[in-house]
């Protein structure tokens, strides 16, 4: 079952999914309009953003994540090659939800650990 909010993420106006914060939505909500057929006869419906869960590999983390997306970010994750690159190329506003920017900044603090790992060891140099 979903749930609607009123206001929106982040200042946007509109109706949001409640659980869109535990998924990656992109800013998708639910819209309103009518019905209207030959007989010119109104009647309200919404339309949904196509939602699937699915199961998104995290490089840096080396884990799986159970999230709630929408297929057209399934599309854009694809594109930039994946959740990792998607969730650092996106801007923190555009991401609109918790639960990606928690994931967001585990990989950079992974990111960042791996640099300085790297950093501190120095390759050994075989005299012979």
């Amino acid at each position: 079952m979903y749930f609607l909010r009123v206001g929106g993420l982040f200042g946007r106006g509109g109706s949001v999914y409640k659980i869109a914060d535990t998924g990656l939505f992109g800013g998708q909500k639910i819209q309103f309009g009518n019905n209207k057929p030959k007989s010119k006869h109104k009647t309200r419906r919404t339309w949904l953003p196509n939602i699937q869960t699915k199961m998104l590999y995290s490089e840096a983390l080396d884990t799986m994540f159970k999230l709630k997306v929408t297929t057209r970010i399934l599309r854009t994750i694809d594109k930039k090659g994946g959740l990792d690159q998607y969730l650092l190329g996106t801007k923190d506003k555009n991401i609109a939800s918790t639960r990606g920017l928690e994931i967001k900044s585990q990989i950079k603090d992974a990111l960042k650990k791996s640099k300085t790992l790297a950093g501190t060891q120095q390759p050994k140099i075989l005299q012979g």
